[in-house]
This record gives structure tokens, sequence and C-alpha cells, in this order.
């Protein structure tokens, strides 16, 4: 509380500071979480219980229909084609992180079958991702 000149009335001001600090906060962490939010393949993803992983670059996604078709962020491709990709890009990154989205009706061997493809190209960290589980109401 600051006091006035002569008259000994005091001067109140709302402090925006924390205000500002939190929205900034904010559209830091909405900036991050957008890029991974959107993907171009419909998948139906299993619930499971976890956290988000958060990024600084480009993720490498690898998608798996229910079908069994196989894509790279938005690339439709084989499992040889995805070997011969991401072997490539680990050669260069080794440290690159790929996530994994599987329908929830894919067939288990599909899915053993890119994370064999993946493995075969280098890739040694895979995450898999899944949507939260629903909340109780």
């Amino acid at each position: 509380m600051a006091f006035g000149g002569p008259s000994n009335e005091s001067l109140s001001q709302i402090n925006v500071t924390p205000l500002v600090d939190v929205m900034l906060v904010l559209l830091v962490i909405f900036m991050v979480t957008a890029p991974i939010l959107h993907q171009g393949v419909s998948v139906d993803l299993p619930n499971a219980r976890g956290g988000a992983f958060t990024g600084d670059e480009t993720q490498l996604v690898v998608s798996v229909t229910d079908g069994g078709d196989v894509f790279l962020n938005d690339t439709k491709m084989s499992a040889a084609e995805l070997t011969e990709k991401l072997s490539a890009i680990v050669r260069e990154r080794p440290d690159r992180q790929v996530f994994l989205r599987a329908d929830t009706d894919v067939r288990y061997g599909v899915v053993v079958a890119v994370m064999s493809a993946l493995r075969e190209a280098g890739v040694v960290r895979l995450g898999m991702v899944t949507k939260p589980p629903p909340e109780d109401s």
C-alpha cells in the first residue's frame, strides 16, 4: 500500500504481472502440444494411463490402421520402405524417438512386424501412443 501526498489517501492498483506470467506459460504449453495433437492418419487408439510427451522438433510417428496399412507421419509405405527410410534418419540422428500409433482393432502380429521393422532400422527409442481412459463421472 502506497501513501499519497498530503491527503494521506491510499493508492490501489491491480498487479497484472502474475496474470501475464500465467498467460505466457499457457501460450508456450499450447504452442508445444498443438503439433503433437494432430496427425493425418485416423487411428482408434487404445486407452492407457500416462502423461503426454513433450517435443521440440517434428515428431516421427508411425501409424498402423485397422486394415494393416503403415504410415510414416502422413506417407503410406510398406514395412521395407519404412525400415529403409528410418535407417537413413537414425544414421544421421541415432537419438531420435519414434512414436507408434496402432489402431485398437489391428492384429497383434501386424504391430509386432512394424516394431520389428523399427528395430531393424536401428530405432532404440520407441514411444507407444495411447489415449487417456475416459474419466469417471
